[in-house]
């Protein structure tokens, strides 16, 4: 089963691989995303990255978070996947025909 990880603080000019090669040490890193912004592309400062396992997630959060990485505080958390919401289905009630709403008078 992946875990997801939350990586944020990096520097923004940092690439996946760089990042990979940060947290691979700990272990697998399955898929990894940079979040830009969707005009300029810029990055953000934060990433989610799939490990493995949620022991290789765990081991790197324990061992990276708080750490420094070329001059920054980084964060690393695990993301924990909120269950699928429960679908309802509502039907839209339709007022009675020929039902006029009634005028508020006007303010002199």
């Amino acid at each position: 089963m992946m875990v997801k990880l939350f990586v944020g603080g990096f520097p923004l000019e940092i690439t996946e691989l760089e990042l990979v090669q940060w947290v691979s040490p700990y272990g697998t890193v399955v898929t990894i995303k940079i979040v830009r912004d969707k005009k300029t592309r810029i990055c953000k400062g934060y990433a989610f990255l799939e490990m493995e396992s949620r022991q290789d997630a765990e081991q790197a959060m324990e061992a990276l978070d708080g750490t420094t990485f070329l001059g920054r505080d980084m964060r690393v958390n695990i993301v924990e996947e909120q269950p699928e919401p429960v679908k309802t289905n509502y039907y839209k009630v339709s007022k009675p025909s020929g039902f006029i709403k009634p005028k508020r008078p006007r303010k002199i």
